[in-house]
């Protein structure tokens, strides 16, 4: 017989917490958005831009870091290499995989970008670098345990 659930009610500072992640979430997105069509992208353009600013990586990947349908992907691709932001190249390791890669363009948009979040600047500029710090291993922690696997 399976286990049960867990069903015990998150206390109230746990729901307080989620409730502020949400907010911080729904903040950087509309920040994001704003940010992206200054460079007339949309946000899964800039998204997508921002990762591969990163390092070149193959459709099937961008899509699971995406949470999308590889097919969009593809979509988002052209758009951006008619824009000449992005560029697909040969897998050096594996000649049958495709990928996608940012030109100096898109590296520099994708800088930009990230220079021009305002709320990833102000709220946080606010903080001292011990509280960055703590900020930042308290998140990592959070998200090394929701990791699948």
């Amino acid at each position: 017989m399976a286990a049960a659930p867990n069903t015990r009610r998150p206390d109230a500072l746990t729901l307080e917490v989620v409730e502020l992640i949400g907010d911080v979430v729904a903040r950087f997105y509309e920040d994001y958005e704003e940010a992206a069509g200054e460079h007339a992208l949309t946000g899964a353009q800039a998204r997508l831009l921002s990762l591969l600013s990163l390092e070149p990586l193959p459709m099937r990947k961008l899509a699971q870091k995406l949470k999308c349908e590889p097919s969009n992907v593809t979509g988002i691709v052209d758009r951006l290499e008619t824009r000449g932001l992005v560029e697909r190249q040969q897998d050096p390791g594996d000649r049958r995989v495709k990928l996608a890669a940012a030109t100096e363009d898109g590296r520099r948009v994708a800088r930009e970008l990230r220079e021009g979040l305002r709320f990833a600047r102000e709220p946080l500029a606010g903080l001292s670098e011990e509280e960055r710090t703590a900020l930042r291993d308290l998140l990592r922690r959070m998200v090394d345990q929701g990791e699948p696997g």
